[in-house]
């Protein structure tokens, strides 16, 4: 029931509003039900009818529920009747239903905002985590949260708003039936105890089932995308039937603790109907053979008996189905939790500029006990391109991430026009830089959205500007959707150098005053590198250029260069301030 209590203090307004109108329909409920005996009496007490001793129903005390009823409605100045009487039923029943279906409607807000929140969380928190949290993390598994679980756990608050539902009529069906017999109350309210307990095991296995559906479900969804994401290399070596292999595996794994969660399930279902039946008969064989209760009365009992049976069956599966859906819930809070702790601190508030330049100034850093920089300089003036060479390992991606702000040096400072960039407001300063990354990811779209990515800040004529300063614009207008046309999945329809001008008009359409490129023509062919490196000339003064490589050209058509080996920097072009 924590899980229930998390909800009723996440959504205290429409919680309360949907239980203070399951708690008006179960009491309406329950004065419409008080009409069933004195019907039951009026009809039962005819010549020829099972009951014909008027005498004896008027004297037995338990039918002061429904005399008292009929006191109420004569004193509105009505006269009594069936079908004033079934008239009173069907009212109440119009009536709850009403209010069932408002507490139904709000339950169903809750459940869409429920997933819409946790998706939003989530997706905040992990947004605004240091750059370490995400290289620690499986994509996959991120995504199997967004998506799968935040669903589980919205369905985890319906099953507990529906056994709530139930609970309340199973308490208006004891209290009617109290009134009527306190005895009869009683046996039942102990019998749905008793079955409660004899069958909470088939609860705990599902529940059981539950956890680890999601554990299994989280690993295999993480699997498949890291297999979709190198499907290509994998079908070229012929070697996809090994992770077929490996998928399936973890599938008959999800299959068996689906089937734990189906059987416990059914069974539970089952052994409900057979007990409850069990109760029933002995329920009714008692009241009518061994107290002699009138028929009406019985009739009326057995009614309320076997809803309360049913209503807390009801409550019991309810129960089950949430057990089974909250291990989601909770596992998405914790993946939430995890991500807030490594909350990325955001600088000073200090607004950036880009008029002199950036300094590494003594700068060093360590990945766990590795050094990777050891007490490195380097000056990137403003308006200047700038290379940084050297072997595999060597910190150049290191250095990126230091500037960009993503990483925090051991020891040291960075500048930025003279003034340490934690001292910067971070959000600011990133909105400054255009960041090419050495994998060109394209999204399934068009070129117009995959270079403006859905920022409404962005026109079409900003596109257009950015890819003709990109050298994309010969290309893309040539194809037949031009700016509209779909570039295919990671952008498979166009070549690698198309993809990669696509990749700087993205960088340069919110005209940043740092453009850098990690790597970016590292998958290019000779030629195509020679065009970009053409580009990137034209680009020096209206932006400062910063860029990592391994090839040759680029470092020639850089104004100055560093090479970084051994955790040491040395300018190896340019002139030394």
């Amino acid at each position: 029931m924590h899980l229930l209590k998390t909800f009723a203090r996440a959504y205290p307004l429409q919680s309360a509003i949907m239980l203070v109108a399951l708690l008006v329909a179960g009491l309406v409920e329950g004065l419409s039900l008080t009409a069933l005996l004195p019907l039951l009496n009026r009809v039962l007490v005819k010549p020829g009818s099972l009951v014909n001793d008027a005498a004896t129903i008027a004297a037995d005390p338990r039918s002061d529920v429904g005399n008292a009823l009929l006191s109420g409605i004569e004193a509105m100045g009505l006269t009594p009747s069936v079908e004033l009487l079934l008239l009173v039923i069907v009212v109440g029943s119009i009536m709850k239903g009403g209010l069932v279906l408002l507490a139904k409607k709000k339950v169903g807000y809750i459940v869409a905002q429920v997933s819409t929140d946790l998706r939003l969380s989530m997706l905040r928190a992990m947004l605004a985590s240091r750059w370490e949290y995400f290289l620690h993390q499986q994509v996959g598994q991120l995504t199997n949260s967004m998506s799968i679980e935040a669903v589980r756990a919205a369905n985890a608050y319906l099953y507990g708003a529906t056994l709530i539902s139930q609970l309340i009529q199973a308490l208006v069906y004891v209290t009617i039936a109290t009134m009527l017999m306190w005895q009869a109350a009683l046996f039942s309210f102990l019998m749905g105890i008793i079955i409660y307990v004899a069958l909470n095991r088939l609860v705990t296995m599902a529940r059981k089932a539950g956890k680890r559906q999601t554990t299994l479900t989280k690993l295999m969804i993480a699997r498949l995308t890291d297999t979709l994401l190198s499907v290509k290399p994998l079908k070229a070596m012929g070697r996809e039937g090994l992770v077929d292999t490996v998928l399936a595996s973890e599938t008959k794994n999800i299959n068996r603790a689906l089937r734990r969660e189906v059987v416990s399930t059914e069974f539970l279902a089952a052994g409900q109907e057979i007990l409850f039946a069990l109760v029933l008969v002995i329920g009714i064989y008692i009241t009518l053979v061994k107290w002699e209760l009138p028929v009406a009365t019985v009739m009326v009992l057995g009614f309320l008996l076997s809803r309360i049976l049913r209503r807390t069956g009801q409550v019991q599966r309810s129960y089950q189905k949430m057990a089974v859906s909250e291990s989601a819930y909770w596992s998405i809070q914790k993946t939430i939790k995890k991500a807030e702790r490594a909350r990325e601190d955001l600088g000073g508030d200090y607004t950036p500029t880009l008029e002199q330049g950036i300094e590494l100034r003594d700068v060093s850093f360590s990945y766990d006990a590795k050094k990777i920089l050891d007490t490195i300089n380097l000056n990137i003036p403003a308006g200047s391109f700038t290379a940084i060479i050297g072997p595999s390992g060597s910190g150049k991606t290191t250095c990126l991430d230091l500037i960009i702000g993503l990483l925090q040096p051991d020891s040291g400072t960075l500048l930025v026009d003279g003034v340490a960039l934690m001292e910067l407001d971070m959000r600011s300063w990133r909105r400054m830089i255009g960041y090419v990354p050495q994998e060109t990811v394209l999204l399934h779209d068009s070129v117009l959205n995959n270079v403006a990515l859905g920022d409404p800040g962005i026109s079409e004529a900003d596109v257009i500007s950015a890819l003709r300063e990109a050298g994309a614009w010969g290309f893309v207008e040539k194809l037949s959707g031009g700016i509209h046309e779909i570039v295919g999945e990671r952008g498979g329809k166009l070549s690698g150098g198309q993809r990669q001008r696509i990749m700087i008009a993205r960088a340069l359409v919110h005209r940043p005053r740092l453009l850098i490129l990690d790597e970016a023509t590292s998958a290019l062919d000779p030629q195509s590198e020679m065009a970009i490196c053409e580009t990137l000339r034209k680009l020096v003064g209206a932006h400062t250029i910063l860029a990592i490589s391994h090839q040759p050209a680029l470092l020639n058509a850089a104004e100055r260069a560093y090479r970084l080996q051994d955790g040491h920097a040395q300018l190896v072009k340019g002139v030394t301030e």
